[in-house]
């Protein structure tokens, strides 16, 4: 019994200092998250300034730095596939709603669904 009790001492004892850690870790990632989310917006900013620049002069496509090069270059970029672009498509090709709404449910019902267990921190309001 007493065997017992020390092992679940332990358990506990690394599971407060498993979940001290993990706050700790949560937090530095909070910080760095919303300084990221400033650079890539930075980033956004001057990006379509100097394609903009570029579109309005001539100039190379590529750019020499110290360190490599900047490339500018034309990319595609396409639309999530999202429900409503799904059943847009099933409406140009199918005639009867009745097989468009059974092909809608269909998908919709046969997604793979998983489920774990996650750790979620909600912050008080004061």
């Amino acid at each position: 019994m007493n065997r017992e009790h020390n092992q679940l001492t332990i358990d506990r004892a690394e599971f407060i200092e498993n979940t001290k850690q993990w706050v700790t870790l949560d937090s530095q990632l909070k910080i760095i998250n919303e300084k990221t989310k400033k650079i890539r917006d930075m980033k956004r900013e001057l990006t379509e300034k100097i394609c903009e620049y570029k579109d309005k002069h001539p100039i190379h496509s590529t750019i020499k730095l110290s360190d490599g090069e900047l490339k500018f270059y034309e990319k595609k970029e396409q639309t999530p596939l999202s429900f409503g672009y799904i059943e847009h498509c099933l409406e140009q090709i199918l005639q009867d709603q009745t097989q468009i709404d059974f092909v809608m449910d269909y998908i919709k019902s046969n997604r793979e669904v998983t489920t774990v267990t996650d750790i979620k921190r909600i912050y008080s309001k004061n």
